[in-house]
């Protein structure tokens, strides 16, 4: 049978076409195939993760004894880091933290002040500029998928004094309005310090509470000046 011109040119034209769509699909499927076998290392609930965090966490209770009042709320420690996080299994994970604090003990000015001198002032602080480093153990709760989801963390912690200062403001009435000194490098201040702490949180949010073990004097010192408070409470902001 002899097929028409035009026909055979119809025919030919299907075939090509469905060979060229029958190579399209294979080549589709290939590339979905390879992205969908990826497995991502990182993440907040992987092997591996950090994140950026910000904390403010105020000095609470009383010192351990007469002439260092305190100024809560503004006595309190400031403090930015990056936590790194490491899963061991789906309700276990490990870490540590590198951080900068600002610590300030804000002293109020009342009779009977012995730290650090008995000099009464308009406001006086003493403050301290830290490195610290941290490690935990994070008991996570629940299934989460990919995320941070609810945990508790248990810590212990030590850091180095960067700097340390003295500073107070007097407001003489005539003359100047204010006079304001700063002594730097205080000879009374331990340089290292440590402690423990717990951290309950959820997502980006914590709970935080530490306690410090080391005592803020030396030992020269630590016979002229009660221990100031060793707790702070606060809170921490993660930057996920």
């Amino acid at each position: 049978m002899k097929l028409s011109k035009s026909t055979l040119i119809v025919v030919l034209g299907l075939s090509l076409l469905a060979a060229a769509k029958g190579q399209a699909q294979r080549v589709l499927l290939q590339s979905t195939t390879a992205e969908d076998t990826v497995y991502e290392q990182f993440g907040p609930n992987r092997a591996f993760f950090n994140h950026l965090y910000l904390g403010y966490m105020p000095v609470v209770g009383r010192s351990a004894g007469n002439g260092a009042k305190l100024r809560y709320g503004s006595s309190a420690e400031f403090m930015v880091g990056v936590r790194n996080k490491f899963r061991l299994s789906e309700p276990l994970s490990i870490g540590f933290d590198l951080r900068f604090v600002r610590l300030t003990y804000d002293l109020a000015q009342t009779s009977g002040k012995l730290l650090p001198t008995a000099d009464l002032h308009y406001r006086e602080s003493l403050a301290m500029s830290q490195v610290q480093v941290e490690g935990f153990v994070r008991l996570n709760a629940g299934q989460r998928g990919d995320a941070i989801g609810r945990y508790l963390d248990l810590t212990g912690w030590g850091g180095w004094a960067l700097s340390t200062a003295h500073r107070f403001e007097d407001r003489p009435g005539t003359g100047p309005k204010k006079v304001q000194q700063t002594e730097n490098g205080l000879p009374y201040l331990r340089r290292w310090s440590y402690g423990v702490g717990a951290r309950l949180g959820s997502s980006r949010y914590a709970a935080v509470a530490r306690y410090r073990l080391s005592d803020t004097f030396t030992s020269d010192a630590g016979s002229l000046f009660p221990e100031l408070p060793r707790w702070t409470v606060g809170v921490e902001l993660g930057w996920l």
